[in-house]
């Protein structure tokens, strides 16, 4: 028989761990709880790295508990990770918030357990795929949305109201001087490239800029 543990986490010191640690009482000992205080973003938080190394190390049937997915991460890829490990060493993870998690397998058939934790794993990578579509077609709408700022022709934030993305080239001291040279074939345009201290695209940027500011035919 393999010990049971519980998971609890809160993203910051000022929040309170009662009502996680309330619902996981119901299966776990109070003094088999772990938890973190830490950001969900990945799993570098000492109480979660314990039930990996150490004496607390979890192994082949132990169950661990925690009452919800995003208390275990917020990150869907990093979650789907570490279920997998824990089910690649025969560990069980019961999520409260997710009943399918919580059935009870008798023994010898612990394929059932293999089967409900591939069937989570999946789940988790539809939902990482989903939230990751959403979330830039959402930043697309956004984006299109934005009004134009004239002269650079660049999308201006509603939030800030500034310019989004890279501020563009400036024309460095003595561009026009350079770009005339060039021009008239006194220097080659890697010639003018150096002396200005510019890459290829940004002298041809620059250069196209300058012609159509100047009405300059190409």
């Amino acid at each position: 028989m393999g010990k049971t543990v519980g998971y609890a986490r809160v993203s910051s010191r000022e929040q309170n761990l009662d009502r996680q640690l309330i619902a996981l009482r119901k299966y776990v000992p109070e003094d088999m709880i772990v938890a973190d205080k830490a950001s969900g973003k990945d799993f570098n938080r000492a109480g979660y790295q314990s039930l990996k190394v150490g004496i607390g190390k979890l192994a082949r049937g132990d169950t661990l508990y925690i009452k919800s997915l995003d208390r275990f991460s917020r990150n869907k890829d990093e979650a789907k990770k570490e279920l997998q490990y824990f089910s690649g060493i025969g560990v069980r993870v019961k999520i409260l918030d997710i009943p399918s998690t919580m059935a009870e397998v008798a023994a010898g058939q612990e394929w059932v357990l293999d089967m409900i934790n591939n069937i989570l794993i999946e789940v988790l990578a539809s939902i990482a795929e989903n939230e990751r579509a959403t979330i830039l077609a959402r930043q697309a709408e956004g984006i299109a949305a934005m009004p134009v700022d004239g002269e650079s022709g660049k999308k201006i934030s509603k939030k800030t109201g500034r310019c989004i993305g890279r501020p563009p080239i400036q024309f460095p001291e003595y561009f026009e001087f350079y770009y005339r040279k060039w021009k008239d074939k006194e220097i080659t345009a890697t010639s003018a490239m150096k002396s200005l201290g510019l890459k290829t695209n940004s002298f041809y940027k620059l250069a196209h800029r300058y012609e159509a500011e100047h009405g300059i035919a190409p």
